[in-house]
C-alpha cells in the first residue's frame, strides 16, 4: 500500500488524537494523578513525559485509545503506531502435544454469555468439552430432561446466564477434583459440576440480589462457597423504595457445598465485586466499588477511594448462631455495614480496608500471607497482610505495599516462587512482580516489576496453573483477552476474542508467550489444575443416579388415568420397545437407560416434534415427562452417530387422535 503526503500526514494526525484521548483517559484512572485546571495547559512534550513515567508507550496508544473509544479510527492503521510489540521470544517450554498424548492440565474457563464452562487441555489448548450450567444445551440434553429442566426452572427459570468465576473445591488447599463452582454474572445464581461426570448436579437461586459476581470457597476445606452479590437493590425487592436508592443494598452471599442451600448473608457498603479466600478459615475478600453508593457513573465515582472487604465467617456464623439477624426471603441477613452494631466490637464481621478507585480483582497467595487487589483505575496493586487486619487500629494500616505495575491492571496470579502476574487492560499486558519486594518498597515504587510481556490485547483475568491453591505449579498462565484485533481470520462484526498462553517456568528466559486460541463470547476467568486432581469417571455408576437401572428385557409400559409411564432401554441400533402407543391428551413420561458399558458409546432419544433430546452416555438413566398434544406417527431415534447401523436405530411414538379424523385420505 502507497501512502501519499496527505495520507501520511492524516495518519500522524490520527495517533495525536489518539494519544490526546489516551492521555486524558489514563488522567481520569490514575487514583495518583491530580484533577488540577493545569493539566488542560500541559503541552504535548510534559504529556509524553507524563505517559512515560506510567510506563506507556506509544506502541499502546491503539490499546489506550480502545478503551477511550477510539478503537475504531484506529482499524487497519496499526502498522503506524511503532512497530514492535507483536513478536515475542521463542518459547524453550515444551508445549506441543502430540496426537494420541494427553495434556498435563485440565483449563477451566467461564463462557461467558453461553452460560457454559469450556474444558480446555494445557498445553495444547485443545478443547476437551463444554460443560452447559445456566442455558439448555442439546448434545449434553441439558434442561431437556426431567432433573434438570425442573433445576434450571427452580433456580429461576431464566433463559441464559453469563458464567464468570470457576473455582475447584479444595481439601487442605488442594484441588481435591470434586466440584467446580461457578456463578451467574446476569442472574442471582450459583452453581455446582460435579467432577466425576463433568455435569451440573446442582444450582441455587440466591434472593436479596440481583446478579452474583465474584465467587469463592471459604478454604482450606471448601466448606461454604460465597458469592458477591453486586447489583444494590432494595431488600426486599418488591417495590418498595424504587427512587430511594440510600435503600438499596448489596449481599454477600454463603451458599452449603454440600445441598447447595442459602445459608446467611452479609450486608455491605458499595457494591461488591470479586471474591477470594484466605487459607486458615478465617476471612474471606471482596473489593466493593461505589463506595458513594450511587446509580449513575459520575454518582459512582466522585470520591478517591473505596474498599476491600475482610469478612471474618467465624464471626459472621456466630452472628448468625446467636440470632443477631434479620431474616427476609427466608435467609438470615446479618448487618455488616460499617456502622454495624456487630463491627464496634473488638472482633467485627467486616472490616472495610480503604484502597484507590474502583479496585477489581483480589487474590490471597499460595501462603495465606497476603491478599492483593488491582486497582483499575490507579497502576497500583494494594498488599494488603492479613494477620495485620487484626492489629492495627487504622484498617489502611494492614496496606503492606503498593507497587506501580501499569496502566489498568484488573486482576493477579502466582507462580509459588513468590512471584505475581497481573493483567494490565489498558497497556494490553502482564507484569510479572515479586511480592516481598513490593512489600519492602516504598508505596508506588515500579521497583518489583520484573518484566511485562505483551498480549492481544486488553486482558481481563489472567490464571496461572492451581494458582488459586497452595500449590501452584508455575509452569503456564492463561491471558484471557477481551479482544484479538487481527490475530485471527475475520468473522463479520462480532470478532472473536483472544485466550494466550504463557510459558513462566523460567525465570532467566522470562514470560514467553507461545500460543493464541480463538474464543467465543467472552472469556473471563479460568481455574487450572493438574490432571492428577481429577479422576473422572468413563462410565455412570448407576447408583450415582437417583432413577431406576432398567436393563435389557425389563422395558415396560403402566397406564393410569390419563398417565403412562414408560420404562426402556437403549443398546447398539436398538431400544426395548420398537413401538409406544399413547392417547392424545396423556402425560407420558419416558424413562431410559444406556445400558452399553463400552465407555464413549453414548446414544440419544430424539422426538423432535415434542422438543425430547434425551442425552445418555453409558450405564445413564434419564426421564422426560410431556405432554402427548399432538396426534400421528413420531419417530424417536438416536441423535448420536454410535454403530454403522445408527440410521436404523429407531422406535415410533403412536399418538391415536381423540377423535377420528375428518375428510379423505388425500393418497
Amino acid at each position: 500500500m502507497v501512502f501519499t503526503a496527505e495520507s501520511q500526514n492524516a495518519a500522524v494526525n490520527l495517533v495525536s488524537a489518539v494519544e490526546t484521548a489516551a492521555i486524558n483517559l489514563i488522567r481520569t484512572m490514575s487514583h495518583e494523578q491530580s484533577k488540577s485546571e493545569t493539566d488542560a495547559e500541559t503541552d504535548s512534550n510534559e504529556d509524553r513525559f507524563f505517559l512515560r513515567d506510567l510506563g506507556v508507550e506509544r506502541r499502546d496508544f491503539m490499546k489506550a485509545g480502545m478503551a477511550a473509544g477510539a478503537a475504531t479510527s484506529l482499524t487497519g492503521c496499526t502498522g503506524l503506531l511503532g512497530g514492535g510489540g507483536d513478536e515475542q521470544r521463542a518459547a524453550s517450554a515444551d508445549y506441543e502435544v502430540p496426537p494420541g498424548e494427553h495434556d498435563d492440565y485440565y483449563a477451566f474457563l467461564s463462557g461467558g454469555h453461553s452460560g457454559e464452562i469450556r474444558v480446555y487441555g494445557l498445553p495444547s489448548m485443545r478443547q476437551l468439552m463444554r460443560i452447559p450450567v445456566f442455558g439448555r444445551e442439546s448434545a449434553r440434553g441439558h434442561g431437556y430432561d426431567d432433573k434438570s429442566r425442573e433445576m434450571l426452572e427452580e433456580a429461576g427459570g431464566y433463559t441464559w446466564g453469563d458464567t464468570h468465576h470457576p473455582r475447584l473445591s479444595q481439601t487442605g488447599g488442594e484441588f481435591d477434583g470434586r466440584w467446580l463452582f461457578i456463578n451467574d454474572k446476569a442472574n442471582p445464581r450459583i452453581a455446582r459440576v460435579n467432577l466425576k461426570y463433568f455435569q451440573t448436579d446442582a444450582i441455587a437461586h440466591v434472593p436479596n440480589t440481583q446478579g452474583i459476581h465474584g465467587v469463592t470457597g471459604w478454604y482450606p476445606d471448601t466448606e461454604l462457597v460465597l458469592g458477591n452479590g453486586e447489583f444494590r437493590v432494595p431488600i426486599p425487592n418488591d417495590g418498595r423504595n424504587l427512587e430511594d436508592p440510600d435503600k438499596y443494598r448489596s449481599v454477600y452471599t454463603a451458599i452449603d457445598p454440600e445441598s447447595m442451600n442459602v445459608e446467611w448473608q452479609v450486608l455491605v457498603d458499595g457494591n461488591l465485586d470479586n471474591s477470594d479466600s484466605g487459607k486458615n478459615g478465617r476471612y474471606t475478600f471482596s473489593t466493593c466499588y461505589n463506595s458513594e453508593e450511587g446509580v449513575d457513573e459520575q454518582g459512582m465515582t466522585a470520591d478517591d477511594r473505596d474498599w476491600v472487604v475482610a469478612f471474618d465467617i467465624p464471626r459472621i456464623q456466630d452472628a448468625v448462631e446467636n440470632g443477631e439477624y434479620e431474616v427476609v426471603n427466608d435467609v438470615p441477613i446479618v448487618d455488616g455495614r460499617q456502622g454495624s452494631s456487630l463491627n464496634e466490637a473488638d472482633r467485627p464481621v467486616t472490616t472495610y480496608i480503604p484502597v484507590p478507585k474502583n479496585p477489581h480483582g483480589v487474590s490471597v497467595t499460595p501462603d495465606g500471607k497476603y491478599a492483593c487487589a488491582s486497582g483499575k483505575l490507579s497502576p497500583t496493586v494494594s498488599v494488603i497482610d492479613i494477620e495485620a487486619i487484626d492489629e492495627v487500629d487504622d484498617p489502611e494500616e494492614a496496606i503492606a505495599g503498593r507497587p506501580n505495575v501499569g496502566t489498568g491492571p484488573l486482576h493477579t496470579a502466582y507462580d509459588g516462587r513468590g512471584q505475581a502476574y497481573t493483567t494490565l487492560f489498558i497497556d494490553s499486558q502482564v507484569a510479572k512482580w515479586d511480592i516481598e519486594q513490593a512489600v519492602e518498597a516504598e508505596l508506588g515504587s515500579e521497583d518489583p516489576v520484573i518484566e511485562k510481556i505483551d498480549v492481544h490485547y486488553s486482558p481481563g483475568h489472567c490464571q496461572a496453573a492451581q494458582s488459586y491453591s497452595t500449590d501452584p505449579t508455575g509452569d503456564w498462565l492463561l491471558a484471557l483477552n477481551k479482544f484479538s484485533q487481527d490475530r485471527f481470520l475475520p468473522t463479520g462484526p462480532y470478532h472473536p476474542e483472544n485466550d494466550q498462553l504463557i510459558y513462566i517456568g523460567d525465570d532467566e528466559e522470562g514470560m514467553q508467550l507461545v500460543k493464541d486460541t480463538p474464543s467465543y463470547a467472552e472469556p473471563h476467568d479460568a481455574t487450572i489444575a493438574h490432571r492428577d486432581r481429577l479422576d473422572p469417571a468413563d462410565i455412570w455408576d448407576p447408583d450415582d443416579y437417583e432413577l431406576d437401572y432398567i436393563d435389557s428385557g425389563e422395558s415396560n409400559i403402566e397406564r393410569d388415568d390419563g398417565r403412562v409411564y414408560i420404562e426402556t432401554y437403549a443398546i447398539r441400533n436398538q431400544y426395548g420397545l420398537s413401538d409406544i402407543t399413547v392417547q392424545e391428551g396423556d402425560e407420558v413420561t419416558l424413562h431410559v437407560t444406556n445400558i452399553e458399558t463400552a465407555k464413549d458409546i453414548s446414544h440419544s432419544v430424539v422426538i423432535p416434534e415434542y422438543d425430547i433430546n434425551l442425552s445418555l452416555a453409558p450405564q445413564e438413566t434419564r426421564k422426560v415427562t410431556f405432554t402427548a398434544d399432538n396426534p400421528g406417527v413420531f419417530w424417536m431415534y438416536c441423535g448420536y452417530f454410535c454403530s454403522a447401523l445408527h440410521l436404523e436405530m429407531r422406535s415410533r411414538l403412536l399418538v391415536e387422535p381423540e377423535d377420528e379424523p375428518e375428510g379423505p385420505d388425500p393418497f
